[in-house]
């Protein structure tokens, strides 16, 4: 299982999931983006819907009627039988649950970095965790490392 943690330091959550969700449906994968902030998830829901001038990512809200059928859920919390392949954590805040899926996104801004360092230092123990560290440079390109 992997855990990637993406420090936000220059761009809101809603400015990189778009490109992350890109990526993992692009791959044929399912992703459950969480967040417990309602204004949160009206952000990514929209950052979805106008990532492209010319298209979309196909995305709803968990709880609605076709839910079950799209590659990105949104939703507070994870939802009884969401499929487990990717999971972002886009609040800032680690959930032990995120181990259950094949691949968890954790981003978090510099407000909480000391409980993102901690969850670190726990993986670290953690059988089977692969874990990855993501930082943009001054161009806004990810970068791996310390």
């Amino acid at each position: 299982m992997r855990v990637d943690f993406y420090h936000l330091t220059r761009v809101p959550a809603e400015g990189v999931l778009p490109l992350l969700a890109e990526k993992v449906i692009g791959a044929g994968g399912q992703l459950l983006i969480i967040s417990e902030s309602a204004a949160q998830l009206d952000r990514l829901d929209e950052a979805l819907w106008t990532f492209k001038p010319t298209s979309f990512l196909p995305h709803a809200r968990a709880g609605g009627d076709n839910d079950g059928d799209q590659p990105i859920l949104l939703a507070a919390a994870i939802p009884e039988g969401a499929p487990r392949q990717t999971i972002a954590l886009a609040d800032g805040r680690w959930r032990e649950a995120a181990l259950d899926f094949a691949r968890a996104l954790f981003l978090f801004t510099p407000d909480v970095i000391d409980d993102a360092r901690g969850v670190w230092r726990t993986l670290a123990d953690a059988e089977g965790v692969e874990r990855h560290y993501w930082k943009q440079d001054e161009d806004r390109k990810w970068k791996e490392g310390p």
